[in-house]
């Protein structure tokens, strides 16, 4: 006898009624609303209210909510072809890989599902270039606070101060130092050293960018010392900060690069890229059942394109120094500290404890926020995010901060 109860008698939740959530596995708080629709910079949950978001899924909706070209992107490769196995070239990867390696000015592209799986890729690619280049070197200098995934190797190379226990014992291989002190890289470098590891903004721990005289420093350290530098712009790339990728407000170009977010504009989407020296992989060295199946690389492709069209970039720098100066002007009303980031991903340093508050008091008024410290709000929005949003935006957080500091 078959205990399984039949859909059909399955009553539907009542109008407006957050459905039961208990199925899902506990890995971090979250309110008790369900999303079902978004449209630009609004989400709507299950009863129907809409909230501004300037989170968009940690930068990963670039191009904002159901953005039109994407929704026929995917619904027309959906209608064509969803999955031809990795052992076979498809039309959209090839296409996808194409526009990655003209607009970065690298050589080669493996496209997989997220950042973390981008940036285990980049591990294992320079540990191979170290093998077969640098008599074995194997170990990759990365940031103090850095962020580059939750895989066991990603973890290990990131330089959290709450994961330090987590997990043990992790990989081995990574040395860290802090950002911007290029003595302290230099200093890091030994015999075993293979590569130097980054984020040219380093988002989760607060928005704290690299600067141009550091990422220019570590490009020519690490040519004068034959090391890899590899920036992962997972959070960076695609737009974000008002170039195609951070590095290029450096005028530096990497060996490896990892993307990841904005490059499937919501969907599951991420790339390793390298330059044609760092490419060593062998057959069977690397691979991704689901890594560049057609229909995320559709998505890859109209978002690619979308960016890539006149005038684009140009708006998102424009916005974000719109949004940075909307903030700064918020800031000095409320005693905050300053506004720091490129582009639009930005944050805003509230100089006391209070980002939590502020963001719950925030969704409680319709407004998505993100606080990556208990002292800073970071913002991410839609790069299609318009005046009339921040405006609103910034009406919402001036009431809110108001509220909150007062208290």
């Amino acid at each position: 006898m078959n205990d399984l109860v039949s859909p059909e008698t399955v009553a539907p939740p009542p109008a407006g009624a957050v459905p039961d959530t208990l199925a899902v596995m506990e890995v971090t708080a979250r309110p008790p609303i369900v999303f079902a629709s978004g449209e630009g910079s609004w989400l709507a949950d299950t009863a129907g209210r809409r909230y501004l978001d300037f989170i968009q899924g940690w930068a990963v909706n670039c191009l904002g909510h159901s953005h039109p070209a994407l929704v026929s992107a995917l619904t027309r490769q959906a209608a064509t072809l969803l999955s031809p196995s990795p052992a076979f070239y498809n039309d959209q990867m090839v296409r996808l890989c194409t526009l990655i390696a003209q607009q970065s000015g690298m050589d080669r592209v493996f496209l997989c599902n997220s950042g973390a799986e981008a940036n285990e890729g980049a591990i294992k690619l320079a540990r191979k270039w170290g093998a077969l280049h640098r008599d074995g070197a194997f170990e990759i200098i990365t940031m103090d606070h850095g962020f580059h995934g939750r895989t066991l190797a990603t973890m290990s190379a990131s330089g959290k101060p709450a994961w330090e226990s987590l997990f043990e014992p992790k990989v081995s291989g990574f040395r860290k130092v802090p950002l911007n002190d290029l003595a302290a890289v230099e200093a890091a470098i030994g015999p075993r050293t293979v590569a130097v590891m980054l984020e040219p903004i380093q988002g989760e721990a607060g928005v704290f960018p690299a600067t141009v005289p550091f990422l220019r420093g570590l490009r020519a350290l690490t040519e004068q010392h034959g090391l890899l530098l590899i920036l992962d712009e997972i959070q960076t790339g695609i737009g974000r900060t008002g170039r195609f990728f951070a590095f290029e407000h450096a005028g530096i170009r990497p060996d490896i690069m990892t993307l990841g977010k904005g490059v499937g504009g919501g969907v599951p989407l991420a790339a390793l890229v390298a330059t044609e020296a760092a490419a060593v992989f062998a057959h069977g060295d690397q691979g991704s059942t689901f890594g560049g199946n057609p229909l995320a690389a559709a998505a890859g492709c109209a978002v690619m394109e979308t960016i890539a069209a006149p005038g684009f970039l140009e708006r998102v720098a424009q916005m974000g120094a719109y949004l940075a100066d909307r903030l700064t002007a918020l800031s000095a009303k409320h005693g905050c500290g300053g506004v720091r980031g490129q582009g639009l991903l930005l944050a805003l340093d509230l100089e006391r404890p209070v980002g939590p508050a502020v963001v719950e008091l925030a969704l409680a008024r319709g407004l998505l926020l993100n606080a990556p410290r208990p002292d800073s709000l970071r913002f991410m929005p839609a790069l299609t995010i318009g005046t009339a949003e921040v405006e609103e935006m910034i009406e919402v957080l001036d009431a809110v901060l108001g509220e909150v500091t007062a208290g």
